[in-house]
Parts: C-alpha cells; structure tokens; sequence
C-alpha cells in the first residue's frame, strides 16, 4: 500500500498503532479522529501528537451534529436497547466514524484504511462491515490481528521505548471509548464482575447518592419521532443532547453496569454513562404510549431485539437495517408532543406527557359513568376470546372420562 488512512483517537492502541504502521509498512499514514462529541481532553493537541508520532497528514473531522441527527436520533426512534440494558453508545459511532474515514481516503488517494479495534473485541466487525458496505476496494489493516504486541502491558512498553505519549499507565489505564450519547469504562479491576467500580472512574455524571436531594424537571418537545426543544428552547441534536447530558449527569442518571454477550462469542463486562441518552429513552417511550396505536407499537417492540443487534453487530448499512428503519419512522410520523421528566438522584421517571395527537381518551378511560362505552359489550368479546380456551379444556376433560372408562 502507498497509503493507510487510520482512525486515530491518540490513545494508546492507535498511538503505538501509528508508529507501528509507518515501521512494518514503510508508507504514508494519515491520521484521521472523528470528533463525535468526545470533548476537548482528547482532542486538544491531537494533530502534534499525530505528526511527532509519525502521520504525513492529519484530518479532524467534525461529526457531532451528523452523528447525533443521522445516527443516534434514527436508533432513540427505534427504541433500540441491546439485551435490554445497553443504550449501544459506543456501536452506533462506528459506522459514522468509518463512513468519514472512507471518505478521507478517497479524498487524500490513499488505498488502504486501518483501525485500533482488538481481535477479541466487537468494533473490529462493525469498522470492517462499514468499509466493505462503503468501499470494497480499501485494504483494511487490523494490526491487533497480526501484530506481536497482544496485551496492554506490551503497547505501554512499546510507547515507552519510542517516546510516545499516551494516557494512563499500565497499572491503571481503562479501555475507554466517548462521544457525546455515553461513556463507556473496560479492562483492569473491570474484569472482575464482582469488584464494583471505583466512583472516581466516573466522568460524566456525579454518584446518586451525591446529586442534589431536590427534584429536578425538565421538559422535552418532539416532533416525528425526534426530541427537538428542551424547556422550550428549540436546538440542534447535538445541542440538545449536550444539554440534556449536564442536567441528567448533575442528577447522577445514566451509570449501567453491564455483562454482555459480544458478537464474537463471549461476554464483557462493560461500565456506561449515558445521561442524555438514558432521559430521551424512557421520555421517547412515554410519548409513544400515548400517540402509537397498540398493534403498531406491539410490533415495533417485538423489532427492537432484532433492530438492537443490527447496530450492535455493525450491521448499520445493511438493507435489512434500512427497510426496518423505514418502517419504524413511519410510525413516528405521529410521535409529537412533550414529556416532563422529574430526575432525581440516579432515577429518571415520566411526570407528565401531552400531544395534540394523542389516542388517549379520557371519556373512554374514566372511572366515572360514560356515554360513549357499553360496558355490557365486553360479555361477548370476552366470550369470543375465551372459546379457544374452554374447547381447549372440554377436550382435555373427556379425553380423561374415557381413559377413566
């Protein structure tokens, strides 16, 4: 290969990453870091890193809106929830990440595209089915695949003896990955799922028991499907998500602590924070228990296992992704109105919610005497509903009268 475009975050793996490629390739590598809301820590002094490091070129690409509009709005529409815990934080940066990186290949000439994901791990699949979706014809480099350097200890030694500067230390350095939906904390003392995590991990939101002991409101509008204004101010999808992360993260919302089945075939335990995330989840579905009909939300949440490892597997470009995202944002053409939301110490739970679409009908639903419902009616649609089951046990009664017999 003349070229290797790398995802390069400046962490450890991609650090010792881009060194190595430059030694065992002997080509030009361009660093690329997608800026998906992970914050300035990481961001700040990316392209002198990159370039003492040894990239002939750096390319920062500034995602957030994209990220949070196109990938993470379209997935909180779905209500997708892998193994009904994980808000999948870290699975739905990745195809819009790679999608960038194509791009910066095509634009910089280069014939080959690289990534840090380990091969025991699931974002090496979710980069590479987004490369073959989006450009067949790139190389892909998975150093951890080939390399020599297998374990946390022998990156550390690597990067010592090159002079590279990375975060944390081989004694204590959490495996981490953040953009603007979460958080997400692996390796070390982590390993251990019955240690439990140590409260200075913690980045993005303070412990329950050290929020503020009064409630605090909040309230989201929505239109199709999407949350598009906060206490009434209307704002972009990544300034909203922003937002709504420093209300729930002061509140302590959004820590989940989770064992989970990888796509490669064993379990992880992984630690996550995603306090927007967690709000505009239960807030989504509040409103959708008011404007969606019952049989279409029925079959929609019996789609969201199915549409939840979609995006976890790396299966984002897929056409099955696709045509279930058709479908599900047609049923959110009428999931408009407001949620208030009361978060307090670690809990985010429904105070209220409106629509001027709202199937809801309080005349049918009261307690108090109605002229629009025939309570007399339900004798024979119960009746009707129950057939089934009294044939069921009649025959179940004379077939044992006649073995009696």
């Amino acid at each position: 290969m003349n070229k290797i475009v790398l995802a390069y975050s400046g962490g450890l793996d991609t650090s010792v990453i881009l060194k190595w490629l430059v030694e065992q390739y002997d080509c030009e590598v361009v660093a690329y870091a997608a800026d998906v809301g992970q914050g300035d820590l990481e961001l700040d002094g990316l392209e002198k890193r990159a370039i003492e490091t040894g990239a002939c070129d750096v390319h920062i690409r500034d995602l957030r809106e994209e990220f949070v509009s196109d990938f993470v709005f379209p997935m909180l529409r779905a209500g997708a929830i892998y193994e009904g815990t994980y808000l999948l934080g870290t699975s739905i940066a990745r195809p819009v990440i790679a999608k960038a990186q194509v791009e910066v290949a095509r634009e910089t000439g280069a014939d080959g595209v690289a990534h840090g994901a380990t091969g025991k791990g699931n974002d090496q699949v979710r980069f590479e089915l987004a490369f073959a979706a989006l450009a067949p014809d790139l190389e892909i480099v998975a150093p951890w695949r080939t390399w020599d350097l297998t374990s946390r200890t022998r990156l550390y030694a690597f990067a010592e003896k090159h002079g590279i500067q990375v975060p944390g230390t081989a004694k204590r350095g959490y495996s981490m990955d953040a953009n603007v939906l979460h958080t997400s904390y692996e390796g070390y003392d982590l390993e251990d799922p019955w240690t439990e995590p140590s409260d200075d991990m913690y980045l993005r939101s303070v412990a329950p028991e050290q929020a503020p002991d009064k409630p605090e409101y909040v309230e989201i509008d929505y239109e199709n499907g999407d949350p598009v204004a906060v206490d009434g101010e209307r704002l972009s999808a990544f300034e909203l998500l922003s937002k709504l992360n420093g209300i729930a993260g002061r509140n302590g919302i959004g820590r989940d602590d989770i064992v989970e089945n990888r796509f490669v075939g064993m379990k992880s335990r992984g630690v996550y924070e995603t306090p927007g995330g967690t709000v505009l989840t239960i807030a989504h579905r509040a409103l959708e228990t008011l404007c969606l009909d019952r049989e279409v939300m029925h079959l929609r949440d019996g789609l969201i296992p199915r549409y939840a490892e979609m995006v976890y597997y790396g299966y984002w470009f897929a056409p099955e992704r696709e045509m279930l995202q058709a479908a599900i944002d047609e049923s959110q053409r009428t999931v408009c109105g407001t949620v208030r939301m009361k978060l307090y110490k670690g809990r985010a739970s429904v105070a209220g919610r409106k629509s001027d679409l709202s199937l809801y009908d309080p005349e049918l639903a009261t307690f108090e005497d109605d002229s629009v419902y025939a309570q007399g009616d339900a004798t024979g649609f119960i009746r009707l509903n129950s057939l089934r089951l009294k044939v069921r046990t009649l025959l179940s009664q004379r077939t044992s009268a006649k073995k009696g017999a």
